[in-house]
Order: structure tokens, then C-alpha cells, then sequence
């Protein structure tokens, strides 16, 4: 099968819109011979992942938590401080939260590239420019 490169540019995006055509393009559901057993999705690269949007009073009120496995490991971070610290972890989470929860997806989640900035060092496979994602 034939994987292809795709490039998403995230600055004024909002998140949600942003990651289901993120998780579609991933698993393959684009494409005419999708099945929900086989890893038939494209590469997508997603650049200026720190200008992403969210709706509403999420930027204050949304929690991203992480729990080590120990007594007292619960970590908790806003929307608004892991934007400033590490933005390509929001969309990272969101798509995550959008694919099947199998060994499938631990598979299709290593074909998303995500970068803070402008630059990407996926030039040589020369991404295509997905222009479909739409902004509100």
C-alpha cells in the first residue's frame, strides 16, 4: 500500500475540528479500501501546533492530567500552560483520544508528526497540503 505525506497547517484551527480529519486521513477512513482491522492511513505532519484555537472558556477551565502509577502522581496542567510549554502534546492528546483504544492505534499514532513551529524536517517526502480543514 501505498502511505502518503500530508501537511496540516494548525494556526487558527480549532482543536476538535482539527483532530477528527487528523484521526480520519490517520486510520485510512479517506481512502476506498478502508478496513478497521488493517493500518491503511497516510503520514500527517502538523505544523504551528502552538497558534491552535479552542472554543468557549476552555483555554482556562481544560485539564490535561497524567498519572504516574504511585501515590500522589496525579500531574494536572490547563489548556493555557501546556499551549506555552508543549503545544504539539495538545494535539498529540486530542487525536489519541479519537483513535480505537488497541494495539492498532499505538500504530497509527507513530505516523503523526507534530511541530511547534514553521519548520519540519519531512521535506524530502514532500507533504501535500491538505486544504479541506476548515476554521469557524
Amino acid at each position: 500500500m501505498e502511505k502518503r505525506f500530508y501537511s496540516v497547517d494548525a494556526e487558527g484551527k480549532i482543536l476538535g475540528r482539527l483532530a477528527t480529519q487528523i484521526a480520519n486521513i490517520l486510520r485510512g477512513k479517506n481512502k476506498v479500501d478502508f478496513a478497521p482491522n488493517v493500518d491503511s492511513g497516510d503520514y500527517v505532519i502538523v505544523i504551528n501546533a502552538a497558534k491552535i484555537k479552542v472554543s468557549g472558556k476552555k483555554k482556562e477551565n481544560k485539564i490535561y492530567r497524567h498519572y504516574s502509577g504511585y501515590p500522589g502522581g496525579l500531574k494536572e496542567k490547563n489548556f493555557a500552560t501546556l499551549l506555552a510549554k508543549k503545544p504539539e502534546q495538545i494535539i498529540l492528546s486530542a487525536v489519541r483520544g479519537m483513535l480505537p483504544k488497541n494495539k492498532l492505534a499505538r500504530q497509527i499514532i507513530k505516523k503523526l508528526k507534530v511541530y511547534p513551529g514553521k519548520e519540519h524536517k519531512h521535506s524530502a517526502q514532500k507533504p501535500e497540503e491538505l486544504k479541506e480543514i476548515k476554521s469557524l
